[in-house]
């Protein structure tokens, strides 16, 4: 896999406001390499367009990412999307990096100014996850549950979330299993343009109460 030159980026963090505004989330600045060092190993920063770009589609492009719908996306397409998402100022996208490699992605939103918004009542602290893992040539057993857990913490510890919301695939079931080992619990389906997906929220003590009985 190729190395990503780590950059210094300015650290941001989410703050949330009251329910009232019409935006919920806010990314405030402070500086540092990483967004985010995690116990476990893991480091967070931002994704980078158009730097991190070949490495993104690479990732989107494979078979197992088939359930982002993004296959036939060409680099300028996917650079895109994220420079849209970048600039939206209400989602961003993350590399989760391990021993200086990335591992995966994380894209967290504003459910207020999302579309799974008009689909349940977002509270003050939800925060919404889409979750991509990188391949690796080296499978390693409890890896993916081992990111996951350092996503989840990233999220609730640095971006301040009290509620994580969800909407995979109804038809994902590998990440359905990941997303009940994390403490999701799952409320029910809604249906989008282009997916049936599956409503499921996880709160920090859901989250906490599932490690340790892990």
């Amino acid at each position: 896999m190729e190395l990503i030159t780590q950059h210094q980026l300015p650290n941001w963090r989410l703050v949330f406001v009251s329910a009232e505004s019409s935006l919920s989330t806010v990314h405030c600045r402070s500086e540092s390499k990483y967004l985010y060092l995690d116990n476990s190993g893991f480091a967070f920063r931002l994704l980078q367009v158009p730097q991190d770009i070949a490495l993104l589609h690479d990732w989107l492009t494979r078979d197992y990412a088939a359930f982002w719908q993004m296959q036939n996306k060409t680099r300028e397409e996917i650079a895109t999307i994220y420079q849209t998402m970048t600039d939206s100022g209400h989602a961003k996208a993350y590399l989760e990096l391990r021993h200086g490699q990335p591992a995966f992605m994380a894209e967290c939103y504003d459910p207020f100014l999302d579309r799974i918004g008009q689909h349940y009542e977002p509270q003050p602290g939800d925060l919404g996850m889409h979750f991509l893992i990188g391949p690796t040539t080296k499978p390693v057993r409890g890896y993916t549950h081992l990111a996951f857990q350092a996503l989840m913490r990233f999220m609730f510890q640095h971006l301040g979330a009290q509620r994580i919301v969800v909407e995979p695939d109804v038809n994902n079931h590998k990440i359905h299993i990941l997303n009940r080992r994390m403490g999701f619990s799952y409320e029910r389906n809604v249906i989008f343009e282009e997916k049936i997906a599956s409503l499921a929220f996880c709160t920090r003590e859901q989250f906490e109460q599932a490690i340790q009985a892990t």
